[in-house]
């Protein structure tokens, strides 16, 4: 997402670049280009509008410092109006409460069930104790699949499958997890259109039955506009607290984020990329501005690591490091938690410089499917000690895993030259060099 956005505001921007100073003519050039890239993108054109009113009036109004250059200083100016446009805060979720109770409403097949397994993942790993409640009774599936990401992340669900009162399974729901002692029940309720008034009632009711401590709005990214003038339909009828956006990781234009704050007035507060279960991030405005303008986003990939690295794994790595024992059964236990860290393409995004490189690329958690087969069809003996694989053991990998010979070279290859790398790297520390060159 934002692939677009980004291109269009780097171009725009790059009228400034080599400017000795920013003047009313060249800001003007610049600001319609950044108001045509924001409309491109689905933003509202009145939302469009006042954020390149306000970016081209902080421009004019500062003075540029010796040391930094126009287009430094715009960017920097845009970056600071897309943040407050997003919200200006990440804003956490309310689960305080005997048990807390979050209810999640949304359009049909926007991701809403998913979501809840997420979010019950997430919550899970804060060590909170979660139920899940299946209320919606219209999707023959919905309670099947909510109870089958229950048991993925390992959290109860509580559901009725024979009765056909939502308001009825949410209460019951509530006491289920009084009884057991749990201290967060999440409600996922059926899909609707704002213009089913049936649908829009059930809803109302159910909220005001269980007068949940939060309720989250789940919107499809990929909706663009439409999913900000849902927003607004739903949040007159449910005043909902925040806002989910949704498969961030399709082919979405963007609009919906840097609209949505501004147009319903309520924070976004999660967003969702993938179906993994781990694939949920809180929102950090400031984050995203730094990523729309391809400046990365180092810290929430550090927090991503942290959450799906193993530290006692860690160090028994970087113990096998030091003494150069780094082996295959280690690769492959690496590859296996960066796979948990989400979507490949969209975690080299986050590096600073890395959006425009892998853009083009056609990169997924598939790519790394070769790599493990040829790994799994290697015997204990050949994954510790990959030097006594000769040719026909190379013949033999290949066949087992569904490869031919020069995919296997070009691994051994590639996982030579890196543990040549980690040799040198022990080396230069035990001397004291690496500490200098650091320094």
């Amino acid at each position: 997402m934002f692939e677009n956005l980004q291109d269009k505001l780097n171009k725009a921007i790059k009228t400034l670049k080599g400017q000795g100073r920013i003047t009313e003519i060249n800001v003007a050039a610049t600001i319609k280009e950044v108001r045509r890239a924001l409309t491109d993108a689905d933003v509202n054109y009145k939302v469009a509008k006042e954020i390149t009113d306000r970016i081209r009036d902080k421009a004019l109004d500062r003075k540029v410092l010796i040391s930094v250059e126009p287009g430094q200083l715009f960017v920097k100016i845009v970056q600071e109006e897309l943040t407050e446009l997003m919200g200006g805060e990440a804003q956490g979720i309310n689960i305080k409460g005997d048990p807390a109770v979050i209810l999640i409403a949304g359009l049909q097949g926007s991701g809403k069930t998913t979501f809840t397994g997420k979010l019950a993942a997430y919550l899970k790993k804060q060590g909170r104790n979660v139920l899940l409640v299946a209320a919606d009774i219209y999707r023959p599936a919905a309670i099947d699949q909510l109870k089958v990401l229950g048991e993925q992340v390992g959290v109860d669900v509580y559901a009725e499958p024979e009765n056909k009162d939502a308001v009825a399974i949410a209460k019951n729901g509530i006491d289920q997890a009084r009884k057991t002692g749990k201290k967060i029940v999440i409600i996922d309720t059926a899909g609707r259109l704002a213009v089913d008034e049936a649908m829009m009632q059930e809803i109302e009711a159910v909220k005001r039955a269980i007068n949940p401590t939060e309720t989250l709005f789940v919107v499809d990214s990929m909706t663009g506009q439409d999913a900000v003038n849902t927003a607004k339909t739903f949040n007159e009828r449910l005043n909902f607290d925040g806002v989910v956006l949704t498969k961030l990781d399709g082919d979405a234009r963007g609009g919906a984020a840097l609209s949505i704050k501004t147009v319903v007035n309520k924070p976004i507060k999660f967003i969702s990329t993938g179906e993994k279960m781990e694939a949920l991030d809180v929102f950090y405005p400031d984050r995203m501005a730094s990523r729309i303008l391809g400046m990365g986003d180092v810290i929430s990939l550090v927090e991503r690591a942290q959450q799906a690295f193993d530290e006692d794994e860690a160090k028994r790595i970087n113990a096998k490091m030091r003494k150069n024992q780094f082996d295959f059964d280690d690769f492959l236990s690496q590859l296996q938690q960066i796979k948990k860290m989400g979507n490949v393409k969209d975690l080299l995004g986050m590096i600073p410089g890395m959006g425009k490189m892998v853009k083009d690329l056609d990169i997924d958690n598939d790519s790394f499917k070769p790599i493990e087969a040829i790994i799994s069809s290697m015997t204990p003996k050949e994954r510790s000690r990959p030097d006594i694989i000769d040719g026909s053991r190379k013949k033999r990998i290949a066949a087992g895993s569904g490869t031919n010979i020069q995919q296997v070279n070009n691994l051994l290859k590639q996982f030579d030259e890196m543990r040549k790398m980690m040799k040198k790297m022990n080396t230069m520390q035990s001397s004291g060099k690496l500490n200098k060159m650091m320094r």
